[in-house]
């Protein structure tokens, strides 16, 4: 017997619904107007804005740094992150178990003081140069993304098969790259992803590290707005949208989303 849905159900699913979708629906038809400044619904259609975002040269010269910076700061977090994950689960007992809080303090706590105390530590104390201090300020953002994937991944695995190749003979580096990881291998994808989009919209860190000459999007798009009320900003702001949706686009059709959920 089918049971009908309560009138009240769909009323509130479709709020939720307009609430999520909603602001995406006006940066997008912000993006699209015709106009000279921020408007919606838009006046008349146009993507001369789009094209606009190149002419900028400090949008460009952005653009460039925070795909520098994401896939930088994603490589070193899982140079640093698989091996932690590794050690985590293959060493359980032997470790103690507040080790594997330590490496998602970041998370717990807030990015503003994150980001401020790393200017105060690398920034001024150690005078670090600025692309230095985001790559690390960067790192440690998405290092507990990497940790926790990985070891939701290594969480199913055996080891026993590990220590069969090295009792056969096979030397434990090369085991661990050629029986661990190819079997956690939807895990790193998926670590790397998130690590990349998390960095590539990070605001909070970036705003205490950034300096003269060297700026992320995100940081560039808020001082733009300051000056500027075109829908130059919006059309950015679509494009940011987009490149995240590719991204998970690429998750689902070839991870699915279930390592969410693990």
């Amino acid at each position: 017997m089918t049971r009908s849905v309560h009138p009240a159900l769909i009323v509130l699913a479709g709020l939720v619904f307009i609430f999520l979708v909603g602001p995406l629906i006006i940066v997008v038809g912000a993006a699209l107007s015709n106009t000279t400044y921020l408007t919606f619904p838009p006046q008349g259609l146009s993507l001369r804005w789009f094209s606009k975002i190149f002419e900028i040269e400090a949008f460009r010269r952005t653009m460039v740094t925070s795909l520098q910076l994401a896939l930088l700061s994603t490589a070193l977090a899982l140079l640093v992150g698989i091996p932690a994950a590794y050690a985590l689960n293959r060493f359980r007992i032997q470790l103690p178990g507040w080790l594997s809080t330590l490496f998602v303090l970041p998370v717990l706590v807030p990015e503003l003081v994150l980001g401020f105390s790393l200017l105060r530590s690398i920034a001024v104390d150690l005078d670090a140069p600025i692309f230095l201090s985001l790559v690390i300020g960067h790192t440690l953002l998405v290092l507990p993304y990497v940790v926790r994937v990985i070891s939701a991944s290594l969480a199913s695995f055996d080891f026993s098969i590990e220590e069969a190749a090295i009792s056969l003979g096979s030397p434990p580096l090369k085991s661990f790259f050629t029986i661990v990881l190819p079997n956690v291998r939807s895990g790193v994808i998926a670590a790397f992803i998130l690590c990349f989009i998390t960095s590539i919209n990070d605001v909070s860190i970036s705003i205490f590290l950034t300096g003269p000459g060297i700026s992320t999007l995100p940081i560039q798009i808020l001082a733009h707005v300051e000056q500027f009320f075109d829908p130059t900003i919006a059309s950015v702001s679509v494009l940011l949208m987009a490149l995240t949706v590719g991204v998970m686009a690429i998750v689902e059709r070839t991870l699915g989303l279930t390592f969410l959920t693990k």
